[in-house]
């Protein structure tokens, strides 16, 4: 185990010494600014094949690169530069990067990223020791504040760079990572395998099985080319949200293009370990979209995991190929059974809630002053789970725009009804625990469990870029992800969510937790024979049980994400929480109608009462949790 670790390593070391070793020979890079006008501005592209010089010139509106410079690239156009979101103004930034042992020029403008020329497979020769000529005469509009391998050159504003290059031979300075094959007549499929550098195990090579239907399809030529690359920073860009691995391959047939194979090429990738925390699938670069930006996509491949450190692609097309790591949330297994539990749960806690609310209106002569506490707690969780129900539909229907409103909405409810779970706590503690004369303000228990969530959702709504369209990536094809409305998945979004949700939540599963802690003891330490403390411990469970869902304690089950367990722990999770609302509705119908009568009784003693204030408590407690009548006092 330890030898090929140490192979690997040493093997990276040697990669990393001699890339960085020939990138400083021949890689070049020029940065500067580009002054111009206010108009609308272009990008003069003018490149052809040899090795003779390249000029660099702008002027008011356009900015100019030509000359012989490369191997196989030939280009020759006029692009507006608005079309790729550079608007007009003053002054703009720029970088042209030119890698000859790869005949590949990218150019960094305004944030932008075009690429001139595309990587091929490695030249015979290479344009290489480009050198600066004389400097042009200063100008109003033009380049300044130039630098060339962060070398600064000329700060003052130039109209045009013009440099000269030396032809070299590009096998003496880096190996070719490509491999070329010709298909013959009697073509039955071929392997083939990226070079294999000293120390580095052959089973930890790419390889590429073209299939015998590629002869077919490769109708006017029969020269299959391959090129391995590694560590190239173009291939970073194009997807925002996920990262390219270091292996890139390329297969291209001169001149052909190749798709709809019926027998599929297969591509072996291994690469480091991905933690199970993040998805991968294999992409291809599309080029038909736009030509000089990089666009990854996932059509026309398939991927096999066939371990932590080993990803098999299956493609039907010809082009560059990847394994991309998704940056984003991990995928959710048995996402499906989730949604549908989730699904059934709201519904039956949105009846449930509305049966309570009709339940409590009906008894509301005869129960205590809490009666509107559990009103509002019923009325929050309800108006939770039918917002939760229809929130893949909205998200569906009616896309980024209808998600903005629903998911402000849904955390208003979320934190309404964690809000009155609170307000239930603080309620019970002072008539339980304290045996306090306490008449709860309704006007202060309505500000706090509607008014006071609407606040920060009001700020974080008019903050912007936190509420919206929501994807959940599904572990069994992270092509096609589960789509909701609540907050975007970016830093601002999740920042919101900890210092609320996040920060609220833990307060309410503690406290809670605490007071079913409280009632326990309190029901247990009293002096009595072993079937009474029995059937007043069966009494205690139930009330704890149905007290758990009031006091919101079974949301802490979202924080116990124990690697071996977490499945089972996310479906018990999802099963409490989504029937909350059918755990409340039991609770008050079975438990809270037949206590009722000796609860409020017992609260109008304790009010009367002017004795010892533990006697009182001891009284209240034996009425509310163990179903004895209360015994009477002598005056």
């Amino acid at each position: 185990m330890e030898l090929p670790l140490i192979n690997t390593l040493r093997a990276a070391f040697i990669l990393i010494i001699l890339i960085s070793t020939v990138s400083s020979q021949v890689d070049w890079d020029f940065c500067g600014t580009w002054r111009h006008g206010r108009g609308s501005l272009k990008l003069n592209i003018n490149l052809t094949t040899g090795c003779n010089h390249m000029l660099i010139s702008a002027n008011e509106n356009s900015l100019s690169i030509s000359g012989q410079i490369t191997a196989q690239c030939m280009w020759s156009e006029v692009l507006p530069l608005d079309q790729y979101g550079l608007h007009s103004g003053e002054e703009s930034d720029f970088c042209l990067y030119w890698e000859p042992l790869l005949d590949q020029m990218k150019l960094q403008i305004g944030g932008m990223n075009l690429t001139l020329c595309w990587p091929t497979g490695l030249p015979d020769s290479c344009c290489t020791g480009l050198t600066d000529g004389p400097k042009s005469p200063t100008a109003l509009y033009g380049i300044a504040n130039t630098k060339i391998k962060e070398d600064p050159t000329a700060s003052e504003t130039l109209t045009f760079y013009n440099f000269t290059g030396d032809p070299t031979s590009c096998k003496t300075l880096c190996p070719s990572p490509s491999s070329e094959m010709e298909m013959k007549e009697d073509f039955k499929g071929q392997i083939i395998t990226s070079p294999i550098m000293k120390g580095v195990p052959p089973e930890s090579a790419t390889t590429v099985y073209l299939p015998p239907s590629l002869k077919q399809a490769a109708k006017n030529h029969s020269k299959v080319v391959c090129t391995f690359f590694k560590n190239n920073s173009l291939f970073q860009d194009g997807h925002e949200k996920g990262r390219i691995l270091n292996d890139v391959v390329g297969i291209t047939v001169e001149n052909e293009v190749i798709k709809d194979l019926p027998e599929k090429i297969r591509i072996t990738f291994h690469h480091d370990v991905i933690p199970k925390t993040h998805s991968r699938k294999c992409v291809s670069w599309d080029t038909r979209k736009d030509p000089i930006k990089v666009h990854w996509l996932g059509d026309g491949c398939e991927t096999l995991q066939k371990g932590a450190n080993h990803t098999e692609c299956l493609c039907d097309h010809m082009t560059y190929f990847a394994v991309l790591v998704q940056l984003e949330d991990r995928p959710v297994r048995h996402l499906l059974a989730l949604t549908t539990i989730t699904s059934l749960g709201c519904t039956v806690s949105v009846i449930s809630c509305v049966t309570v609310l009709i339940f409590l209106c009906r008894k509301r002569k005869s129960m205590e002053e809490s009666l509107p506490i559990h009103l509002g707690l019923a009325a929050s969780l309800a108006f939770l789970n039918l917002l939760f129900f229809f929130t893949g539909i909205l998200a569906n229907v009616g896309g980024e725009g209808v998600c903005v409103w629903v998911g402000a909405a849904l955390h208003y409810a979320l934190l309404s009804s964690f809000f009155w779970m609170g307000i239930e706590v603080v309620d019970i503690y002072w008539l339980i625990c304290k045996g306090f004369n306490h008449d709860p303000k309704i006007y202060v228990c309505i500000l706090v469990g509607f008014v006071l969530p609407a606040v920060p959702v009001i700020v974080l709504a008019a903050v912007g870029d936190i509420y919206g369209l929501r994807e959940v990536v599904p572990s069994d094809d992270v092509s096609n992800p589960y789509r909701m409305c609540w907050m975007k998945n970016n830093s601002k979004a999740w920042l919101a969510h900890y210092f609320t949700t996040m920060t609220i939540l833990p307060i309410l599963v503690i406290t809670g937790m605490v007071m079913l802690f409280l009632f326990y003891w309190k029901s247990t330490t009293r002096n009595e024979n072993t079937m009474t403390k029995w059937r007043r411990n069966r009494v205690a469970f139930f009330s704890i049980w149905g007290l758990s869902c009031v006091f919101g304690t079974t949301w802490g089950l979202t924080f116990l994400d124990i690697r071996p367990l977490s499945e089972y722990i996310l479906f018990i999770s999802c099963i409490f929480n989504s029937f909350q609302g059918f755990f409340l509705m039991l609770w008050s119908t079975c438990w809270m109608e037949d206590h009722s009568n000796k609860y409020a009784t017992c609260i109008k003693r304790v009010k009367r009462s002017n004795e010892d204030k533990m006697h009182s408590v001891q009284e209240l407690s034996d009425t509310y949790f163990h179903s004895q009548p209360v015994p009477q006092r002598s005056r």
